[in-house]
């Protein structure tokens, strides 16, 4: 297929690098649009044609990545209007734009809002979409195709309210996961562990905690069970995440974040 990707910055890069390691397109079929020399300089690199015309990277395009700032994404869209080829399909992955609004500026009915994450930079990241009803069947597959390359899970939803939702879940997870690991490697160093083997050890822990999930598909309850004996260290720890109200503080945060993500669309 040939893509236009409309930005090139962390993840406009992100995406480019994601579909070309999972060999998505080849590299002459990909057009990347970026107003800044020196990035413009460095995408080069990457063997796919770089342009600072938006609309010359549309050209011909399947599929069209829209990844600008949001505050950025309106004038961009509508400079874009009527440019995009009939059958092309249009995915936005600027944080806080409504569906409808992305309609709007684009002129374009198959257009998909997408909310990835962090670790889509190394292709390994979480992934939500919600498509108008023009999208067809072959291009959501294509929607897919791409969105595959750097997220291993991925969810349609049926509604900005559910994107914003799982903005405040796998959007602003990779935030809450970073703060545990961090304060797990201070709790250990503050009980004498060497700072480097304290990163070390948890890094693989939460990766590893994460794969064993995945691997297995039992419920996180039934995991914890399984390393938690009656009296034992895991057993003691647990009480004290418990009692200094843990599950309480993660429900905050998340609510938090999905009233802060509807505001940001409004």
């Amino acid at each position: 297929m040939r893509i236009g990707i409309i930005g090139g910055g962390f993840m406009g890069e992100a995406f480019l690098r994601g579909i070309l390691r999972a060999e998505v397109a080849s590299p002459g079929d990909i057009a990347v649009a970026e107003v800044m020399p020196a990035r413009r300089a460095q995408l080069s690199e990457h063997g796919v044609r770089v342009t600072d015309d938006a609309e010359s990277a549309c050209i011909g395009a399947d599929v069209v990545i829209l990844a600008v700032k949001p505050q950025d994404l309106q004038g961009v869209a509508e400079g874009l209007a009527g440019k995009f080829a009939k059958d092309a399909v249009v995915i936005s992955i600027a944080a806080g734009i409504r569906l409808d609004d992305l309609r709007r500026a684009t002129g374009h009915r198959s257009v998909v809002r997408v909310m990835p994450n962090l670790p889509a930079a190394i292709g390994a990241g979480a992934a939500v979409y919600y498509p108008t009803a023009e999208v067809t069947a072959p291009q959501r597959a294509l929607v897919d195709l791409v969105l595959s390359a750097v997220a291993t899970g991925r969810v349609e939803v049926h509604s900005d309210d559910e994107v914003d939702l799982a903005t405040a879940v796998h959007g602003s997870g990779p935030g809450y996961v970073y703060l545990l690991i961090e304060a797990m490697v201070d709790a250990a160093v503050r009980q004498g562990m060497k700072r480097a083997d304290a990163l070390t050890l948890v890094l693989s822990t939460v990766r590893g905690s994460a794969e064993y999930a995945m691997e297995t598909g039992q419920h996180p309850a039934a995991l914890r069970n399984q390393v938690t004996s009656p009296g034992g260290t895991t057993a003691a720890g647990l009480a004290e995440l418990e009692a200094a109200g843990f599950r309480t503080a993660v429900d905050s945060a998340v609510e938090a974040a999905y009233e802060r993500a509807r505001d940001l669309g409004e």
